[in-house]
């Protein structure tokens, strides 16, 4: 099970593919998101035991230099956060939806991390960047108490870090409004 999670994010997609691969080399960790967000950055998302992930952000941190716009290590993460990433979390009964929407990546990480442990809920998915102008946004459901406390859990991080954009709770979604969110 990965436990360990590392961001980098850069202003260079060709600083950000050697990145990447300086990255990998520089200690046993998993490639888990290597490719271009917009608008023109280039993320790299990675996984391991926490030291390996220590050594590798590292790295990556000292040849992206000055292109590096954002950066995370977490070291014990929420087990649905993977699947969130990737979308593949499965969903069987909805009585509410939470959505979060985040200026950028990083924050929305971190957000969906502490939403999950917070509250009995389901990460839907994590949307990084793509095809929505740099931002990010996340998806969730459970009941509405619990939904409320993981919305507001993660509103309260993005509100932190300066990197909230919206927020909402739907409760008793229409049918075909939560199957579009799968």
């Amino acid at each position: 099970m990965i436990r360990s999670i590392g961001l980098i994010e850069l202003n260079s997609i060709a600083r950000g593919v050697e990145t990447g691969d300086t990255m990998i080399k520089a200690a046993d960790v998993q490639l888990l998101k290597a490719h271009s967000v917009c608008p023109g950055k280039y993320i790299i998302l990675i996984c391991g035991d926490v030291g390996a992930v220590e050594a590798a952000m590292d790295a990556g941190k000292e040849i992206g230099g000055a292109y590096v716009v954002d950066h995370l290590i977490l070291p014990s993460i929420h087990p649905q956060l993977i699947d969130a990433i990737h979308g593949t979390n499965t969903v069987q009964e909805v009585n509410a939806i939470g959505v979060l929407e985040f200026f950028n990546i990083a924050t929305s990480i971190v957000a969906a991390d502490a939403a999950a442990k917070a509250a009995a809920v389901t990460l839907i998915e994590i949307r990084l960047g793509l095809s929505i102008g740099g931002k990010s946004f996340i998806t969730l459901c459970g009941d509405v108490s619990s939904v409320q406390e993981a919305v507001e859990v993660g509103a309260a991080i993005g509100k932190e870090r300066g990197m909230m954009v919206e927020k909402s709770v739907i409760p008793s979604p229409r049918k075909e409004l939560f199957e579009k969110l799968l």
